[in-house]
């Protein structure tokens, strides 16, 4: 068994179109938070760019191309004992609303800053009003 510890970098987007912000749910089976609702993104490829990896990974989770205006915060917590993920969160703006699921995820939902607070989960929403996200958008 191997017991290093693992850390992971992530970057999300907190993606704007028309006054809502797109959310996605986890697909069931994933072994990380399967069947919670997030906001779109994923890990960064060893060399690669912050924003360039969530332009990317935008693209290939939700099919939407995005302008990525700026970091809002970033976070760090355990998976497990051995795993600690870092996640930089940045302000991302889509000139459309249509939505192309990847396997990674089961439904979206275009909603209000106030639906936010009923579907994330409390640990992305105490993020949130750490870092006062609810009043910028």
């Amino acid at each position: 068994m191997d017991n290093t510890n693992k850390m992971v970098i992530a970057v999300k987007g907190v993606i704007i179109n028309e006054g809502r912000v797109l959310i996605v749910k986890r697909s069931e089976d994933d072994e990380v938070g399967g069947g919670t609702w997030e906001c779109v993104g994923g890990k960064i490829d060893f060399g690669e760019g912050l924003e360039d990896a969530l332009v990317r990974e935008i693209k290939e989770e939700v099919g939407l191309n995005v302008n990525v205006k700026h970091i809002l915060y970033a976070t760090t917590f355990k998976t497990n004992p051995t795993r600690q993920v870092v996640i930089l969160t940045y302000l991302c703006s889509s000139s459309n609303q249509e939505v192309v699921l990847s396997s990674e995820h089961s439904d979206y939902r275009w909603v209000t800053v106030d639906q936010l607070k009923s579907y994330l989960p409390i640990d992305i929403i105490r993020d949130f009003e750490k870092n006062n996200i609810f009043s910028l958008l």
